[in-house]
């Protein structure tokens, strides 16, 4: 239904029930559209920069086990080449107390390495927070320009 002002000659729409007259411009909405998609990317971005920090800790802790792996295969090595040593050195018993620490070295190493293994399968770099608010974000938009 339209009525017309005062004059006669301008017509003026009144709203039909259920629906809102959005009385700004065109390049008002399109300003309101950019400055919401700034404040999306700068949400994403945030959230990025959180799930990567997670996702390093993660990481670092697995390559710190690792890295203890390597510091107790080394101690291993150095026990064996003393245990070696004693054994040509002497013929008592001392190269077998040497022998029997070097193997619970190994097994030190062992255990750290498979620690830091798991550590390293657990993390995810695929960023999967972000991916899914990432593909929510296109659908809105995608909803947004088909109710235009």
């Amino acid at each position: 239904m339209t009525t017309y002002d005062g004059g006669g000659a301008t017509p003026v729409p009144t709203p039909t029930p259920g629906h809102t007259q959005d009385e700004r411009s065109l390049g008002q909405i399109v300003g309101d559209i950019a400055n919401d998609l700034s404040q999306l990317v700068r949400d994403e971005m945030t959230l990025a920069k959180t799930e990567l920090k997670s996702e390093a800790s993660k990481a670092g802790k697995g390559a710190g086990m690792l890295g203890g792996a390597g510091v107790a295969a080394l101690l291993m090595l150095i026990f064996a080449s003393l245990a070696l040593t004693y054994l040509l050195d002497n013929w008592m018993p001392v190269e077998l107390a040497a022998l029997i620490v070097a193997l619970l070295w190994a097994i030190v190493a062992g255990v750290l390495a498979m620690q830091g293994r798991k550590k390293l399968k657990e993390t995810n770099p695929g960023l999967p927070t972000t991916q899914r608010t990432l593909k929510e974000d296109a659908q809105w938009a995608q909803e947004q320009k088909n109710n235009s």
